[in-house]
């Protein structure tokens, strides 16, 4: 049996058993593990495991998950993420939409301090929700305007794939994160223009909200000035060159700790839970790239990738056409798979591909995470679709799929638009010392 043959069995066998709902990062490291044994032995199979388990969980690069995770988990236990929803609904509430507008600035403003979609679709989903249901809107419109929006937690920076992804590829992660916000910014926008659209077509979904006074919404500024201070301090740091990547996520915990502790609006309860989220969400991802790292080994001696990356280079067509054939791919898997566990086991096939085509990897990799924000919300798998549904207990699934369609054309817009213009994607990381 050749080793073309081997990698894509293994291939195979680890899709099949993605599909079984198997952790991801056991998955591809015991696939990893059989794969890489069967060809060079047993005895280097555990050697490489141990190794590649050693070196993740020691490795200082990746110290900045737990940082970014805790600062989400303190934000959203000291009441952070309620405050910028009162914010956004004092600028839009009297709008009719305004509420699932607001939904939208408060889900961009916690994804700048979270970093994690699930966290922010879940998070968001508890507080605006039920204002949403009070003013009598459409639950489709609400349900699936939380579910789209808390995918923004992967693309505004800091966000834990493009942490991932710059550690696998060797990227720069401060100019991964710079990549993602003016990307962030449009699509919040786009996400607002959405909910515009379809409330001027149909006002019966959204009726308007109470007006409020030019001085609340002056007053109202101030639940947004803690997350600007700690969003700039953190980006403002990488940015400059002041800190690193894990440095800034030292300050940004530190400071969102402290600023709850003089609100004095973290209770000891929450600090624990805070903590005990913290610790289970960064083992996960721990966890998965230790398996996905000893599943690139088995990739790397299969060489598939290599072979697939040829192969695809050799193609008669221009390059624009293959990154397009290679987001349709994206966007088939996304539908199937858990984002993380799609871009695990796609890295090691396509960046050497998006390399050999002469694309920019910073570039690739915010094209990827945007199309792994769709994965998150369309079916089967759609896991924000399943968070809300869990908040939402009395919304049918299939009222939360169909409010969240609407928004899948904005992700489609926004990702035609970084084709097409990669400027976008690329003017704040090239303005980077």
């Amino acid at each position: 049996m050749s080793l073309t043959v081997i990698g894509i069995l293994g291939i195979i066998l680890l899709i099949v058993l993605l599909f079984s709902n198997m952790p991801v990062g056991f998955v591809m490291g015991v696939v990893g593990f059989l794969g890489f044994s069967y060809i060079r032995g047993l005895g280097p199979g555990f050697s490489i495991a141990a190794k590649d388990f050693f070196e993740v969980f020691s490795s200082y690069g990746l110290t900045v998950v737990p940082l970014f995770v805790f600062m989400g988990q303190i934000s959203f236990y000291s009441g952070i993420s309620k405050r910028l929803f009162e914010a956004a609904y004092v600028l839009f509430g009297n709008r009719k939409g305004g509420l699932a507008m607001a939904t939208v600035g408060a889900c961009a403003g916690f994804s700048a301090i979270s970093g994690s979609t699930n966290a922010t679709a879940a998070t968001m989903a508890t507080v605006t929700l039920p204002e949403m249901k009070r003013y009598g809107y459409d639950m489709g419109l609400a349900t699936g305007t939380v579910a789209a929006a808390g995918s923004l937690g992967i693309l505004i920076p800091p966000s834990t794939i493009f942490i991932i992804y710059g550690i696998l590829t060797e990227q720069s992660i401060g100019k991964l994160f710079a990549a993602g916000i003016i990307p962030g910014i449009l699509l919040s926008l786009l996400f607002i223009s959405v909910i515009y659209l379809r409330v001027r077509l149909n006002p019966a979904l959204a009726p308007a909200g109470e007006k409020t006074s030019l001085r609340k919404k002056i007053k109202s500024f101030v639940g947004v000035l803690e997350t600007l201070l700690i969003f700039g301090m953190v980006m403002g740091g990488i940015f400059f060159g002041i800190f690193t990547p894990t440095e800034a996520a030292a300050v940004g915990a530190f400071f969102t700790l402290a600023l709850a502790l003089i609100r004095r609006q973290l209770t000891w309860e929450g600090f624990l839970n805070a903590i005990a989220d913290t610790t289970r969400i960064s083992c996960m991802i721990m966890v998965i790239v230790a398996g996905a790292t000893i599943f690139g080994h088995f990739m790397a001696v299969t060489r598939v990738p290599f072979e697939i990356s040829a192969w695809v280079g050799g193609l008669p067509l221009p390059p624009f056409a293959v990154m397009i054939l290679i987001i349709l791919i994206y966007l088939f898997g996304g539908c199937f798979m858990d984002a993380f566990a799609m871009i695990m086991l796609t890295i090691p096939i396509f960046f050497p591909v998006s390399q050999a085509l002469g694309f920019d990897p910073i570039w690739f990799g915010v094209v990827i995470v945007l199309i792994s924000e769709m994965g998150v919300i369309t079916p089967p798998v759609g896991i924000n679709v399943y968070v809300v549904s869990g908040i939402a207990k009395e919304v049918p699934l299939q009222v939360i799929f169909k409010g969240v369609l609407p928004m899948v054309l904005a992700l489609l817009l926004c990702n035609l638009l970084i084709l097409f213009f990669p400027w976008i994607v690329l003017y704040l990381p090239g303005l980077m010392r």
